[in-house]
């Protein structure tokens, strides 16, 4: 018999969109699943519907999280759950009918210590922005090349709602047990720091609903700061050689962020830009420097923040015609 599926899915005033997304669960042609609906103290009806579901389905179960927030609901939702293998769901979301059976025959495939994800489409009624739609084909690539790793610090390489994992590796990277945001690429990062291989579908399994009220828009820990929080998190428990020289590049809105959060943590850095308006002024009691200045150092390690795509291109020429090597020697944090 195929191994039971645990979906852990937290619930917040999900009412306008819950329907769709638990009979988009229920039509899966993968059938040994169980639902752990979270309630995540909602206000609208969601619970009401919640609970109608699991008179028409066995597998559904709802329970109400034990604390505050999204990480106490998906830890509520796993302490609850019996799968070999864990998924994780949004309910304002839909699952195409083979998503659970294809992630479920890539984990029988390659085994454990793998994390099976694929592609995803954005939908929503008002249109998708440009900024999202080239998000969703920047995943979408990494999966087509499966080279998610190598693009770890640039945003988070594994879609949320889109990726199933053996229940003995997802303990071992410690699962939902983490008070860092945002929670999705905390545990991204962890199944990188932990070894295990990406693989991927080459078709869309699921289908990414953006509409206004979603966390990710609204909520301080999916801001911009939060994310270079993240990244700089594992970037010096992972990546950083406290030995060598660290320069910031870029001296934009990012740039800054940066500047601000390593002068928090007071790390030593030195500033770079490629304006040079910029050259010789202080900013934050930070000279900033010329770019150029990156090779009189001895191995530096860079982190580039520059955004624009074009100059970052240009960055990247130069920094290889110096035998700077990407995720070794420089690192694109978008």
């Amino acid at each position: 018999m195929d191994k039971l599926v645990s979906i852990v899915m937290p619930v917040k005033n999900a009412m306008p969109f819950l329907k769709e997304c638990l009979d988009s669960i229920l039509n899966q042609t993968y059938k040994n699943w169980e639902l752990l609906a979270v309630d995540d103290s909602s206000n609208d009806h969601s619970n009401t519907l919640l609970n109608q579901y699991t008179t028409k389905d066995n597998r559904i179960q709802v329970l109400t999280s034990q604390g505050d927030g999204i990480i106490s609901a998906l830890q509520t939702g796993y302490k609850a759950s019996k799968g070999i293998y864990i998924h994780r769901m949004d309910a304002d979301d839909i699952m195409v009918p083979a998503k659970l059976k294809t992630l479920h025959n890539l984990l029988k495939k390659h085994g454990k210590e793998t994390v099976a994800t694929g592609h995803v489409r954005y939908f929503s009624k008002n249109g998708i922005g440009e900024g999202y739609r080239n998000y969703e084909k920047w995943l979408n690539a990494l999966c087509d090349n499966q080279n998610h790793w190598q693009s770890i610090y640039k945003e988070c390489v594994i879609a949320s709602p889109c990726w199933m994992v053996h229940r003995d590796d997802f303990d071992k990277s410690g699962g939902f047990n983490s008070a860092l945001y945002p929670e999705d690429y905390d545990l991204v990062f962890r199944f990188y720091k932990y070894g295990l291989k990406v693989v991927s579908a080459l078709e869309t399994l699921h289908l990414w609903r953006d509409h206004q009220s979603r966390t990710s828009r609204n909520h301080e820990h999916y801001q911009q700061n939060a994310f270079f929080k993240i990244k700089l998190h594992y970037f010096f428990q992972l990546d950083r050689d406290p030995e060598r020289p660290l320069v910031v590049w870029g001296a934009g809105p990012k740039g800054k962020i940066m500047a601000k959060l390593l002068k928090l943590l007071n790390q030593e850095f030195i500033w770079v830009s490629n304006n040079p308006k910029k050259h010789g002024k202080e900013i934050y009691n930070q000279v900033m420097e010329s770019y150029k200045i990156i090779i009189t150092e001895k191995k530096p390690q860079v982190i580039v923040t520059v955004a624009q795509r074009n100059a970052q291109k240009e960055i990247i020429t130069f920094l290889n015609n110096n035998k700077l090597i990407e995720n070794t020697d420089f690192y694109l944090f978008r």
